[in-house]
């Protein structure tokens, strides 16, 4: 109850105090519990949650209910994909696409299911669903079935929990407020995530609004991971220095043992 309460204050102050990006009879507003990721040692994921409130100017239009859109995506990327073939009984690499454009990490959630949230028209239009989120148009014109090596993204990393559609998964009160969790797995990529939230009618994209979350590295991760890109040599040099010394101790311990 207390939460339910501290929630639904939270939501209107949001509403109250928060600038929407277009204007219109409905416009969407947005809080977010947290808008960056440390990323630690012990990182094993996290969970944000996406909370929110629509602004009107008028009564709730009749017709269709309100449906909402949580889309939250990773840096975009160049991805290189190959075919492999067995050939004479050796799997071999034979065709290669390089995929023009891929999100690393890619989460939908929505308030229904997602053919009846958005028509495809609008999804053409806004690239909210996995596929359309994708850009491959590079592929040269001897590659048979161009079109698997960006399905074998979305299948690869929706195997690795990087990719998601999570339906009937955002709350909607009373066509005013929402809110919905998205889950962020342990192996997340270091940059700026984009949270999306798009409010539509009758399949039809009446508002969207947009902002970032921050994904970093930061302690002793953060000094490694900036001195392998930064100083390479000097990060092999310590790499190799621990290794001769996890060694030597790891010798030395076990002469020690035999010894007694």
């Amino acid at each position: 109850m207390i939460r339910s309460f501290a929630l639904s204050l939270a939501l209107a102050c949001v509403a109250s105090f928060a600038s929407p990006t277009q204007a219109g009879e409905e416009e969407v507003v947005l809080g977010l519990s947290q808008d960056r990721v440390a990323i630690t040692a012990n990182f094993d994921g996290d969970e944000i949650l996406i909370f929110g409130a629509v602004k009107r100017e008028t009564p709730i239009p009749d017709g269709d209910p309100l449906q909402v859109i949580v889309a939250v995506s990773g840096p975009e990327s160049a991805v290189n994909v190959r075919r492999k073939e067995k050939r004479l009984g050796i799997w071999v690499n034979t065709d290669s696409v390089l995929v023009d454009s891929a999100p690393s990490f890619y989460a939908i959630a929505t308030s229904a299911p997602f053919g009846q949230v958005i028509s495809d028209t609008e999804d053409l239009r806004y690239r909210v669903s996995i596929a359309r989120a994708i850009r491959s148009v590079g592929a040269a014109m001897h590659i048979r079935g161009a079109q698997d090596f960006a399905e074998a993204v979305v299948r690869i990393r929706e195997n690795e929990g990087l990719y998601s559609l999570r339906e009937n998964t955002v709350a909607v009160d009373q066509q005013t407020l929402f809110r919905s969790a998205i889950e962020m797995p342990a192996d997340l990529t270091e940059g700026e995530y984009t949270a999306r939230i798009l409010l539509t009618r009758g399949g039809k994209v009446v508002s969207s609004l947009e902002t970032g979350i921050d994904v970093r590295k930061v302690g002793l991760e953060r000094f490694l991971y900036a001195l392998s890109r930064e100083q390479p040599f000097i990060y092999g040099l310590m790499s190799l220095a621990i290794a001769i010394a996890a060694g030597w101790g790891a010798s030395a311990a076990f002469r020690l043992l035999r010894n007694n």
